[in-house]
């Protein structure tokens, strides 16, 4: 069987990929999925957490809004127009997105679930093999896998986040969790454990506070393809020191998420004295230890500069993710892919891998790009976008036409300078 394209992971950027692929007549696009069916952060469809990015945000409306796999379409096949029209929302549940995502994935027709990629080979055509099938272009969207820091990792008692509802019954029978990790995943987790009463709840950031995530008009023109394509323009050494400086863009806690925790704990002070909650910024996990049958975190102040123990039961750490490597995928083609001098792949304007030996087509990716392309890479606003840069690189026309400009701000000095 011979496609032209096949994409490794059924994830929102691959499914955008297939979406938009499906207005393009004769454009035969395969997705493969190791997992048995669609699911997107399972352990993380907490009651009320909404995406955070507005709906507009799908996987097709920021480059075709006529596309039949539009939210507004997904709407409608489910008779929710209304609904949804009364609601109000910008941002929709977790839940939501996931059934979208899932509706579309149906849809679509070309998905292949329990199947599992190891290995890619090039035949004498230059075509890749990938499962018994032959293609001219091959996609990796494999995405990111949970986290721990070598502190946490091995003990009874640890979970990422990724896993917390899973373990939610569990936890709340627990004496005392602390939550490690001020991003959006955990101040969730210690909002949801928070309503629900738990008697016994920390909160440990190493950053200096629980600060907020970068939400202004102008500040989000740094997810735009304006930004993307200035950052691309930037030496590499600059590119590293920037995009850690962006935190706030990326690992900051919304502020609704912030304000509804400081109304749990200001209901809590109602009937007098402090709420038991304690909520520790600018600390550190440095180790951690069984004691007694409990877990003994050795932790130090970044800014006082002082350590100590703390113990609990249970941690739940909201430590992030990490790219999968391209090698798990690629299998013995990953060894012809050029990378910079920190072993990262290099990937083109049009999200191309470069490669050391001739094939008929390209590999693309979607998601591990971050070193090259800016902190837009793991954000579903420029899934739309990437993948239709992706299509009409595939069809080597415009079959979606891109607009020149998408921010207002200028990146850079620009042509008027002299």
């Amino acid at each position: 069987m011979t496609a032209d394209v096949v994409a490794v992971g059924a994830g929102p950027f691959n499914l955008a990929l297939a979406a938009l692929a499906d207005g393009v007549p004769g454009l035969r696009v395969v997705v493969l999925e190791q997992q048995p069916e669609f699911r997107w952060h399972p352990g993380l469809l907490i009651e009320g957490a909404t995406v955070q990015v507005p709906f507009l945000a799908d996987l097709v409306t920021l480059v075709e809004p006529t596309s039949r796999w539009s939210f507004l379409s997904y709407l409608r096949a489910h008779g929710r127009l209304f609904p949804f029209y009364f609601a109000e929302r910008f941002h929709v549940a977790r839940a939501e997105y996931e059934a979208y995502c899932r509706w579309v994935a149906e849809g679509l027709g070309v998905c292949r679930f329990g199947e599992r990629v190891t290995s890619v080979a090039v035949d004498q055509d230059g075509l890749f093999l990938v499962n018994g099938l032959r293609t001219r272009h091959l996609v990796l969207g494999v995405g990111t896998e949970p986290v721990l820091p070598e502190p946490l990792r091995g003990l009874p008692g640890v979970l990422h986040s990724a896993d917390y509802l899973a373990h939610r019954a569990a936890l709340l029978g627990t004496p005392h969790v602390t939550v490690v990790g001020s991003g959006q995943s955990g101040a969730e987790v210690f909002l949801d454990l928070l309503r629900r009463g738990h008697p016994g709840l920390r909160w440990l950031s190493r950053t200096p506070a629980f600060a907020p995530m970068e939400y202004s008009k102008l500040g989000l023109e740094q997810f735009t393809p304006d930004y993307t394509a200035f950052f691309r323009t930037l030496p590499a050494a600059v590119r590293d020191r920037l995009v850690p400086a962006q935190w706030q863009l990326y690992k900051g806690v919304s502020a609704e998420t912030l304000g509804a925790i400081h109304d749990e704990l200001y209901e809590r002070s109602l009937a007098g004295g402090w709420p038991a909650p304690a909520l520790h910024p600018g600390v550190a996990v440095t180790g951690a230890a069984v004691a007694d049958g409990r877990l003994a975190l050795s932790v130090r102040h970044v800014q006082q500069g002082t350590a100590g123990t703390l113990l609990t039961d249970a941690v739940v750490a909201a430590t992030g993710y990490a790219e999968r490597p391209l090698a798990g995928v690629l299998g013995p083609l990953a060894a012809a892919v050029a990378t910079d001098d920190r072993g990262r792949p290099q990937v083109d304007e049009a999200y191309r891998l470069t490669l050391h030996r001739p094939a008929a087509g390209s590999v693309f990716v979607q998601n591990a790009e971050r070193h090259t392309h800016g902190v837009g890479a793991p954000d579903l606003g420029l899934a739309a976008w990437r993948a239709a840069v992706i299509v009409n690189a595939v069809c080597g026309r415009a079959a979606y036409p891109l607009p020149d400009r998408t921010a207002f701000t200028t990146f850079g000095l620009g042509e008027e300078a002299t």
